[in-house]
């Protein structure tokens, strides 16, 4: 199988590092890729939007899989706008990478993929045109995978303690969920044999309070918490206030019966439990 990613981001070169193994050929795009030199194997072509390379329109005609992980922009989504006329008769697997924050808040009750999006955030009201764009590009024949907030090797609250940056910020009420980066590439791959579409939330089993996620890191550690700041009087920007505008806990129920993913990662203590004994935040 001939892999094409539009956007390199974090969730799908931890998938490459480990699905790679499965594909004969692996190429995707980065903004700039005289700036990467952390992608070793992987051909690289550069797309922002726009007119893309001739290079590019050949490997993503000739991809057997297709993962889109391009946020999009206030204008939609880039790549299937610039590359929309280009999946025209072949069929292939796409996977498009999307998010839960395109439920809404629900004030802390549960969602599953029948719940109705109701984005008011313009970041989440363009992640839906963006589900949308793909389906008709895709006939149908798209795996939409919702993300909940990502974590994993680099990216924890084991790491921003160590760092100094962690907070504790208190919105009573206030739960998410997260994915650890390893489930995020194992829902990938069995999208990627799903013979069929659809849509399916990546989220763990357990969403909580965000506070819970870095007490229970600074235990790990033998470090005292940070302090607890009251979210209403909280120094925040606008982008990180936003985050805290949705709650509700999200269904992962259909990710295991339809697509047959077990999660090694359940719930936050398993995975910071597992990058702390990888050496995480030490």
């Amino acid at each position: 199988m001939r892999l094409f990613i539009l956007g390199l981001g974090y969730s799908a070169r931890h998938f490459v590092s480990q699905f790679g193994g499965a594909f004969s050929h692996i190429a995707g795009t980065v903004r700039d890729p005289g700036k990467r030199n952390d992608l070793a194997g992987i051909e690289m072509h550069a797309f922002s939007g726009g007119s893309p390379a001739r290079e590019v329109v050949e490997r993503v005609r000739d991809a057997d899989v297709l993962l889109v992980s391009i946020p999009p922009g206030s204008a939609g989504d880039p790549a299937v706008t610039a590359l929309g006329d280009t999946l025209a008769g072949r069929r292939r697997k796409i996977v498009y990478l999307s998010t839960i924050g395109v439920y809404g808040d629900h004030a802390g009750r549960w969602v599953d993929e029948s719940t109705p999006p109701q984005a008011t955030l313009d970041r989440t009201r363009t992640r839906v045109a963006a589900e949308q764009a793909w389906t008709a590009a895709a006939r149908g024949d798209v795996a939409i995978l919702r993300l909940a907030g990502i974590y994993g090797p680099g990216r924890n609250a084991l790491m921003t303690l160590r760092a100094g940056t962690a907070r504790r910020i208190i919105k009573p009420g206030q739960v998410f969920n997260r994915i650890h980066a390893d489930d995020i590439a194992s829902a990938i791959m069995a999208a990627v044999k799903h013979s069929d579409g659809g849509t399916w939330n990546v989220c763990d089993d357990e969403p909580a309070p965000p506070q819970d996620v870095i007490a229970y890191a600074a235990k790990l550690m033998d470090l005292a918490p940070p302090p607890e700041e009251p979210f209403e009087t909280a120094e925040m920007s606008a982008m990180a206030r936003s985050f805290y505008a949705s709650s509700a806990r999200v269904s992962n129920a259909k990710l295991k019966h339809e697509l047959g993913v077990t999660l090694a990662h359940p719930t936050y203590r398993y995975g910071l439990d597992a990058l702390w004994r990888a050496g995480q935040g030490r």
